[in-house]
């Protein structure tokens, strides 16, 4: 049974820093795609970025130069570091491998 667990949420003033984690257990396939999406209350999920098997990223426009997703197949691990934060970013973040999805981690912008 596939597991993924994230952590490393939390409260965040304005163009602060975030590094979330996403562990997986279980088996998975020998290639996958990792994908983070985000909701806000209210809001639909979104896509936030993708890391292919060969390291190639691409990130959603509202995040493009501030966002860094990484993975550490070793590890089954995958990592969304956030810079300079906004009050609109304040979202429940969720990972995404092959098709399974993490349980959410919270981050809340704001002073």
């Amino acid at each position: 049974q596939v597991q993924l667990v994230e952590s490393g949420g939390g409260l965040v003033q304005p163009g602060g820093s975030l590094r979330l984690s996403c562990v997986a257990s279980g088996s998975f396939p020998s290639r996958y795609l990792i994908n983070w999406y985000r909701q806000s209350p209210g809001k639909q999920r979104e896509w936030v970025a993708t890391v292919t098997p060969t390291l190639s990223t691409t990130y959603a426009d509202s995040v493009k130069g501030r966002f860094t997703i990484s993975r550490d197949d070793a590890k089954k691990a995958t990592y969304l570091q956030m810079d300079r934060l906004r009050p609109e970013d304040t979202a429940a973040y969720y990972c995404k491998m092959h098709e399974f999805w993490g349980q959410g981690t919270q981050v809340t912008v704001s002073s």
